[in-house]
Formats: C-alpha cells, structure tokens, sequence
C-alpha cells in the first residue's frame, strides 16, 4: 500500500482490523499535509512490531484486534517503545469502551469515536481526528514499567508534601476540570480520598460525544469511588462525583442541585470548565475548592484566578506530572493555584482539608 511522501512532518501508524475502517482513517490523514502515514496493520502483534521498526510520531489504535487486542499492545508498546497513542475506537460497544478507559490507564492519551463514511458529521469527526494527531504527537510520553504481580503498574511516589503545615480551609464542594490526561488523574485522586470524604466532587472532563458514560463507569470501578453522570435537579451528595454530560454545561446552584444547560460552547465547549468554575463560585463563595488538571488550552484558567481571588483553595496540577501543561500552566501563569501538586499530593490536601472530617494522623 502506497503512503505519501516523506516531507510530511508527523508520521502515524493506524492499526486497525476493518479494511474499510483502515481506508478511511488513511484517507483522512494523508489529506492533511502534516501528516505522513507510515504505516497500517490489523493486529496487536503487528503495532508492537511496527512501532519498534518505524518508530511513528503517533499510533491510532483500535482496541478489539484479531490476537493480541488494542490494550496489550497498548501495553506493551508503552513498556518497550513509548510512543503517544490515541484510541479510536466504536462507543457503541459496551465491551470496547470499558477496554478504551483501560488502554488509557496503560498510557494511552485520550480516545476518538471512530469515523464512519455514512455517518453524519464525518467532516467534523476527520477534523477532529487530524488536530488530535497534531497535538497528540507533540506528546513526550514516558516508560511505563512492567506490571508487578499484583497487576498494577510499579511506580514510586515521592511523599515530601508537609500537609500538617497546610493553613486550614474549609469546603463544601470540590469543582475539578480536566482534559487530556484526565482519565488517569482523576482516577489517581479520587482512589486517594476516603469513603467518608464529606464534599461533593464536580468534574468536567473533555471528551469525545459517546463515551462519557463509559469513562464514569470505568472511573468508579477503577478508583473505588461512586462516580456518575449528572441529571439536571440532582442533588449533590457527600462522598460522590459527578461528571458533566455530553454536550451540556454543568453547573451547581446555591441550594446544592445539579444545572445542566445548552448554552453557547465556552472556549469552544461544552461542556466548560469554565462554566463549572463560575458556577461554583456564584453558589458556593469561598467555600468551594477548585481544582484544574492535565489539558491542552486555557479551559477554567480565568476562572481559577477568580476563585482564588475570592479566597478559594485552588489547585493546579504540576508540569512534570501533566500529560499536557496547558490548561495547569494558564492558570499558575497567572497566579491562579494555592498549590502546585501532582495527582497524588492534590488527593491528600483534598484530603487533609477537608473541614468535616479529622486531619489525617
């Protein structure tokens, strides 16, 4: 198979079952001219192989693969040849989606619904696929060490955060707004907060349309937490999180209950993270933490600085922790943070903060 010349500047790998699927996603790319596709196969075996051979700028992967599936050799891929990956995957299949958010947690960066020739919106969607390649490339992914036997990945946390110095703050909800990189961050936090963690949490995560059901299934089983998808009037409850829906700013009123809304995109979203923020601040006051993670953008930096600036705590997540520094750096940019943490230091302040429950010993 033919690919296009080599003056292209971001090469890409698609692995991919479905020749008709595979066409498409060649098609799509090689009409951009940045990008080069190097190569496509059909199967787990061949991504690993092909990964290590032409050492591509970025792989698409499929997750239900003939043989080894799209997670192994996510895996795998991210334990011998780091490499960004972006899962494109059907959001239609249950079984697909829960090994989507698990591919993520192996490293892979964010995921895309597949593009379909017949569908509606395919414009939209080759858009889409073509600026997350470009984004995704420029990624700097680290080695994922080999799971130990408990299956869980072997790393080592610093444990340097002096919480017992940390001026007291009482809050009433937690606000979190996260995009690239999210999945695996969130999960990170909410797995360190106790079952008897007395704040709501309210979490926007930028998504691709389809698949926000899955991910705060998955959150919840992955982090042991109760996550779930907000409905309009909902009232928020201690010890829960709420994710915003597809297509729908989330926000919180002063009586404590869920308000969704169709309004105008903010930033070019929706839902915003900025929504929530301004929200949040409107119903809570000071008595409300804000909390701005991984993301490309500036999504809810603005609006950080404007909680702080009331006296809220707010935190950014650190540079060498994010996937992508662009939404965390806006915001201490602009002095937006209380406190500059990675993912596991934000759980244990949250934690610690809490003003309804006993400092940790």
């Amino acid at each position: 198979m033919p690919f296009c010349e080599d003056n292209k500047n971001i090469s890409v790998l698609i692995v991919e079952d479905s020749p008709v699927v595979r066409d498409l996603l060649i098609s799509i790319l090689d009409s951009d001219s940045q990008i080069r596709v190097a190569g496509a196969v059909e199967s787990g075996e061949e991504a690993l192989r092909e990964a290590k051979r032409l050492h591509p700028d970025l792989i698409t992967m499929d997750v239900i693969l003939p043989g080894m599936d799209g997670l192994e050799a996510t895996r795998r891929i991210m334990e011998e040849v780091p490499t960004p990956i972006l899962i494109v995957s059907a959001a239609w299949v249950s079984t697909e989606v829960e090994k989507t958010f698990r591919a993520i947690e192996a490293g892979a960066l964010a995921v895309l619904e597949k593009p379909s020739a017949s569908s509606v919106g395919i414009d939209v969607r080759a858009r889409e696929l073509i600026r997350a390649v470009k984004v995704m490339s420029e990624v700097k992914v680290v080695r994922r060490w080999a799971r130990n036997s408990r299956g869980e990945a072997a790393l080592t946390v610093p444990d340097d955060l002096d919480v017992g110095k940390v001026v007291q703050q009482p809050f009433d909800v937690v606000a979190i707004g996260a995009s690239t990189g999210g999945p695996t961050v969130l999960k990170t936090v909410l797995s360190g907060l106790p079952e008897n963690f007395q704040a709501p949490i309210l979490i926007v995560q930028h998504m691709t349309q389809g698949f926000i059901g899955g991910f705060a299934d998955w959150l919840s089983r992955a982090s042991h937490y109760p996550v779930s998808v907000a409905v309009n009037g909902q009232e928020i409850r201690p010890g829960h999180a709420y994710v915003a829906p597809d297509g729908l700013h989330m926000g919180v009123n002063g009586f404590g209950k869920i308000v969704l809304a169709r309004g105008e995109p903010d930033h070019g979203l929706r839902p915003s993270v900025s929504h929530l923020f301004r929200s949040v601040l409107r119903a809570y006051g000071k008595n409300a933490a804000g909390v701005l993670l991984t993301g490309m953008g500036r999504d809810g930096a603005h609006e950080l600085k404007a909680m702080k600036d009331k006296g809220m705590l707010t935190i950014a997540q650190s540079r060498e922790s994010s996937v992508v520094f662009g939404m965390p750096g806006e915001a201490i940019g602009m002095n937006a943070a209380s406190y500059i943490l990675p993912p596991e230091k934000i759980a244990r302040m949250l934690k610690k903060l809490n003003a309804k429950q006993p400092p940790a010993d």
